[in-house]
């Protein structure tokens, strides 16, 4: 009864506005044309393993760790083999909820709702037989408390973001928190301010980042920077700043009803999104996300994140630069088509981008129809005609591209429709698109080689999305673009 219980909780926690006869349907409509260039492996599942994928980690060995829902920890030999011939061995079991993993200096560590453990296998034979608490220095105490980790850092030390109580409310000690445990066991609260993450991740540059899930004081999913000492938007946590010495809380709260440009400015603490995912344009519940470094094993889009998506059953990608001292960037699509709710994923060795996941079927649709899933995404070595990533200029946009653009094509400002809109920030459940605008685009200058355009607009307009639509650009082989939108959060303007 209690997994029942916590499984309905993570869909309420991730998904709250659902309705349980809601048609997802198609998402971007480009599943066929996608499997052109990254097909989906199936990594099948015995009837005898119990399999309910949460945590995924690549082993030194070449093997594939899976953590479940229900506490076990499996090894898979075969899983990254075309075709996979996956051979499951249980690692460990007894513990609930298994969403990171990770391995380092011969030992696994699984972040679950109350602790992370450091697990071990002493005397060889494959099998875990020392559980050892690396740190339970946070509270828990019911269904809606998710704990989600990190990767080890360059020192060995993962962060790890606390769930509040309820999606609402912090009940119990640090829960609406990000903290780092250290490989001795010391916690160390980071900042505050979160309210249902669902995945913590480094980008290229090292910055540690959460995925947070629409809903009080966050008008849709977004990335937002795990800054030291900074506040991040729900202010329920506030209430945990005396048990952080040398840590001063907010003197202010935000406002309801405003906005974050302005409430960023009343708030110092307030760290903006940095990168915000229009509701259900791009996904609903997004999960974990991974650092694409194949060196090219998995195509042009090395540097970035790719992020699963619980609900709509889709891959995304995002990038980051930092502006003015401030985080921000751009999601785009990336794979529809995938079997069930992605909970996490993560790149093998071949440069195979791995995801697993489940579906409870119940109060909450997800659109993959499977119970659970473990599959691949594997690329073929055919280039997509993709914009590849959006940079931020003082007087517009620079659009990269994964092949060379018809210049000709791409030199008409007519070809290009840029709008904008923000989120109320407020304390009510997630938000309308508001306050939109529709920047003109003056000029659209094509680099001699195809593979940028410079955007020039007449504005820019600080914490707006800038929704781009790409659709009547082509490569120079005529190829038409795969995913013809993409959104850039805008929090700064460069001043050079």
């Amino acid at each position: 009864m209690f997994r029942i219980r916590t499984i309905i909780a993570l869909a309420l926690a991730l998904a709250p506005q659902l309705r349980a006869d809601e048609d997802l349907g198609e998402m971007w409509g480009t599943a066929s044309e996608e499997a052109k260039y990254y097909p989906i492996v199936n990594i099948p599942i015995p009837a005898t393993v119990p399999m309910r994928p949460g945590g995924l980690e690549s082993l030194p060995d070449g093997r594939l760790a899976v953590g479940t829902r229900r506490g076990d920890i499996y090894f898979i030999k075969g899983a990254f083999d075309v075709p996979p011939k996956p051979e499951y061995h249980l690692f460990a079991s007894g513990q609930d909820e298994i969403f990171t993993l990770s391995w380092r200096d011969g030992a696994m560590t699984a972040v679950t709702w109350g602790e992370a453990t450091r697990i071990s296998d002493t005397d060889g034979d494959e099998v875990a037989d020392r559980y050892d608490t690396l740190s339970n220095n946070w509270g828990y105490a019911e269904g809606h408390e998710f704990a989600f980790g990190s990767k080890p850092d360059a020192d060995g030390a993962i962060t790890i973001a606390l769930g509040l109580s309820g999606s609402y409310e912090s009940h119990n000690l640090f829960r609406g928190w990000a903290v780092k445990v250290t490989p001795q066991g010391k916690m160390i609260p980071i900042c505050s301010g979160l309210r249902s993450p669902g995945g913590v991740g480094a980008n290229a540059q090292g910055a540690m980042f959460v995925i947070e899930s629409q809903g009080p004081w966050n008008g849709c999913c977004s990335l937002k920077h795990l800054k030291p000492g900074a506040f991040l938007g729900h202010p329920a946590s506030y209430n945990w700043y005396p048990f952080v010495p040398g840590m001063k809380a907010p003197e202010l709260e935000p406002k309801s009803g405003s906005r974050m440009g302005i409430e960023k400015k009343r708030v110092k603490e307030l760290i903006p999104p940095a990168v915000k995912f229009p509701y259900i344009k791009m996904g609903r519940s997004i999960s974990g996300f991974r650092l694409a470094t194949t060196g090219g094993k998995f195509g042009p889009f090395d540097g970035q994140l790719f992020l699963g998506d619980y609900t709509t059953s889709v891959i995304m990608r995002a990038t980051t630069e930092l502006v003015n001292g401030v985080w921000q960037g751009a999601c785009y699509p990336f794979r529809e088509g995938l079997s069930t709710g992605i909970m996490n994923v993560e790149f093998s060795p071949r440069g195979q981008l791995i995801a697993g996941g489940f579906t409870t079927n119940r109060q909450w649709p997800v659109r993959g129809t499977e119970p659970f899933a473990l599959q691949r995404i594997d690329w073929n070595g055919v280039v997509p005609f993709e914009v590849k990533e959006i940079n931020i200029r003082k007087d517009g946009f620079l659009l990269t591209f994964t092949k060379p653009i018809n210049r000709e094509t791409a030199a008409r400002p007519d070809n290009y429709l840029v709008t904008t809109y923000t989120h109320i920030y407020h304390g009510a459940y997630g938000s309308p698109e508001v306050d939109q605008t529709t920047p003109r685009v003056l000029r659209a200058e094509p680099s001699a080689d195809g593979l940028t355009v410079h955007l020039h607009l007449d504005k820019i307009t600080e914490d707006h999305i800038h929704d781009f639509d790409l659709g009547k650009l082509t490569a120079q082989d005529g190829q038409p673009i795969l995913h013809k939108k993409a959104y850039y959060t805008v929090n700064e303007i460069p001043r050079e």
